[in-house]
């Protein structure tokens, strides 16, 4: 597998560490509207990645990353709203299953906004943060060599007569 070079720190433009710091950030603003709605972040993170793609491989790892760290606490935390409203609304019992899901669910949310938190810093400075399993994954689909990318050599011709 071939990959494209990384930019250093100092080759990053500011505007791509911005865009990539926001692809972190993005996330709490969104989690303030999102708060009964979990998966408000997820479109938010999804139509952020799409529309700072094309902005360098750079703003492309952070928004892939962003996106992927978020996918397993959305599921998470929309289950946990979907099965409180049931519970309401039939006027079940809350278990204690699901106050321990609750506390599994803070923690995670806790730990995903702390590396959250890092992740940005880090992209705001020029520099990456490889999340446990995402950061791979994300550097792998924003860093590698596509096979006709390689091959592709541009030829500027005039006009067919």
């Amino acid at each position: 597998m071939e990959f494209h070079p990384i930019p250093q720190p100092e080759e990053v433009s500011e505007r791509e560490r911005q865009d990539g710091m926001g692809a972190y950030l993005m996330m709490f603003a969104t989690t303030a509207l999102g708060l009964p709605l979990p998966i408000i972040n997820m479109i938010a993170s999804i139509v952020y990645y799409f529309v700072n793609k094309s902005k360098g491989r750079f703003v492309q790892f952070h928004s892939l990353q962003s996106m992927y760290s978020q996918l397993p606490v959305s599921i998470l935390n929309s289950y946990l709203v979907i099965w409180a409203i049931i519970n309401i609304v039939k006027d079940h019992t809350f278990t204690n299953v699901f106050w321990g899901l609750l506390i599994t669910a803070g923690v995670f949310n806790v730990v995903y906004f702390v590396f959250s938190i890092v992740a940005a810093v880090k992209a705001y400075r020029g520099r990456f943060y490889y999340f446990l399993f995402f950061g791979k994954l994300s550097y792998i689909q924003a860093y590698k060599v596509k096979g006709d990318e390689s091959s592709k050599t541009f030829v500027n011709t005039p006009p067919k007569m």
